[in-house]
């Protein structure tokens, strides 16, 4: 094993300790102490993981470099390392408390979810890595709705393991992208069950989608979202979970998206998926904390331009 591989085996193994140790650490903490355990987490984690760090600034960098001052794309950066933390011990915190979640979690326009449902043709969440997005999930679980969504499984088995067995006690199926002909079938059967799936449209997805303008860099985006909509005549509804200044959560339907259909399905998908994309760039202009800077949203370039560099 080289060195390489040994350092990210025992970076993981020590990114595992540190969730079980929170997550003992969650359980008998005091609900009042909660957010300050979480700020120290926060502090703790933007000075020790430098690697993270700085894919959040230079990202930060890509996406605001030229409307934003370098101290301000700072302090964002450490919001949004105080925003992964919060909302890691809120799940922690909140998982054998469902009544307490109903409180703190709250609908906005949910007429619009349940209108695209009563047509029996399923209904595909649009949504990102944004806000405490798993609650946005659990919570619409807890409202009754038959809820999924497709995710790559963790790179540490370990850390899947524990997150796979909370979603399967809190009712919510993994559709994982891997394979891929396992994920199609059971999207296609489970929007032909009328029920919803959710996709997060705002990670880097190497070669195989198409290339749209995010925050005016260009952006390798999956098309699923508007496979199976053409496939099933699923609805498909944008929504996002946003933080409320007292750290209560609101979830937010944006109105059912009409797809345009542009001739042939590659020009259907890249018209498709630019306006999708575009309506989550105005959420997180909006509330630039809320989204994982960390992933390196821009790390798989355009033909053209990886020529254009090795000329």
């Amino acid at each position: 094993m080289n060195l390489k591989k040994s350092r990210k085996k025992i970076g993981r193994f020590f990114g595992w300790l540190g969730l079980i140790t929170c997550s003992l650490i969650v359980k008998i903490l005091p609900a009042g102490c909660l957010y300050a355990f979480a700020k120290i987490l926060a502090d703790i984690g933007f000075l020790t993981i430098a690697k993270h760090r700085r894919t959040a600034l230079d990202s930060l960098s890509l996406a605001f470099g030229g409307e934003k001052p370098p101290q301000e794309l700072k302090k964002i950066a450490k919001d949004c390392f105080a925003f992964i933390a919060k909302s890691g011990v809120e799940i922690l915190f909140l998982m054998g408390k469902p009544q307490l979640l109903k409180v703190r979690v709250t609908m906005q326009n949910k007429r619009v979810l349940d209108e695209a449902l009563s047509r029996g043709k399923g209904v595909i969440l649009v949504s990102g890595h944004f806000g405490n997005f798993p609650l946005m999930m659990w919570r619409l679980r807890l409202e009754g709705y038959s809820i999924g969504g497709i995710m790559r499984p963790m790179r540490d088995e370990r850390v899947e393991r524990l997150f796979s067995g909370i979603r399967n006690r809190l009712g919510l199926r993994t559709i994982y992208s891997q394979p891929r002909k396992a994920c199609v079938n059971t999207t296609l059967r489970a929007l032909k069950n009328n029920e919803i799936v959710c996709i997060q449209l705002d990670q880097n997805f190497g070669t195989g989608g198409v290339f749209v303008n995010f925050f005016g860099q260009k952006a390798a985006t999956a098309t699923g979202p508007v496979v199976f909509a053409l496939r099933t005549k699923a609805a498909l509804v944008p929504s996002f979970i946003v933080r409320d200044g007292d750290n209560r959560h609101r979830i937010i339907f944006e109105p059912e998206f009409n797809l345009e259909r542009e001739g042939n399905f590659d020009n259907t998908a890249q018209v498709n998926i630019q306006c999708l994309t575009a309506i989550i760039e105005s959420y997180i202009r909006r509330y630039p904390d809320h989204w994982g800077w960390i992933h390196r949203r821009w790390k798989t370039r355009p033909k053209q331009d990886v020529v254009a560099q090795a000329v």
